[in-house]
C-alpha cells in the first residue's frame, strides 16, 4: 500500500509552494532515506549527467552528493505547475573537501502520481565557484528559516 505525500495533485499555485518547500526542507535536513519516500518506488530520476531509477539508487545519490557537497544549504522557487507537474528553480550554496565554496543553480521538472509522490525529476544544474565573503546562505544546517529571503528577494 502506498502512502499518501500530501499535497496532492491537481497543483494549485499554493499547494505547488507548499510542496516545493516540503522538498526543500527534505532535502536541507540531509537524511537520504527520508528523502527517497517522497519519491515512488521506480522514481526515474536525471541528475545532471547520472540518470537513475528508485529509491536505492535515489538513497545512494544523495548519500554520495551530502559527502562531497559540505555545509549544504538550498533554496527552491516554484518556477510553473500544472495538474501533475511543477518546475522549481533551486541555487544551493555548499564546499567541497578543499573549503572551496560554490553556489549551484538549477532547474528541476517533477512529475508526481496520484499519491503525491514524485515519479520523475529531471536536474539541470550548473556550479559557480565563490569566494566565502560572498555566501547568501547563512542558516544553521537544517531547515531554512521562515523568515529568510528567498531566490527572488535575494535577487537570485
Amino acid at each position: 500500500m502506498t502512502t499518501a505525500r500530501p499535497p496532492l495533485p491537481p497543483f494549485t499555485a499554493e499547494t505547488a509552494a507548499q510542496k516545493a518547500r516540503l522538498a526543500e526542507d527534505a532535502w536541507n535536513r540531509q537524511q537520504p532515506a527520508q528523502v527517497a519516500l517522497a519519491y515512488t518506488e521506480a522514481s526515474q530520476w536525471r541528475n545532471r549527467a547520472e540518470i537513475f531509477s528508485g529509491r536505492t539508487a535515489i538513497v545512494a545519490f544523495l548519500e554520495r552528493k551530502w559527502t562531497r557537497e559540505q555545509q549544504y544549504r538550498l533554496i527552491k522557487e516554484v518556477w510553473a505547475f500544472s495538474e501533475n507537474r511543477i518546475a522549481v528553480r533551486f541555487a544551493y550554496e555548499w564546499h567541497d573537501d578543499t573549503g572551496q565554496w560554490f553556489r549551484s543553480y538549477g532547474n528541476e521538472n517533477w512529475q508526481f502520481d496520484e499519491h503525491g509522490l514524485m515519479a520523475e525529476r529531471h536536474a539541470s544544474i550548473n556550479d559557480l565557484p565563490i569566494r566565502a565573503d560572498q555566501r547568501l546562505f547563512h542558516w544553521p544546517l537544517g531547515v531554512r528559516p521562515a523568515d529568510h529571503p528567498s531566490l527572488s528577494d535575494l535577487g537570485l
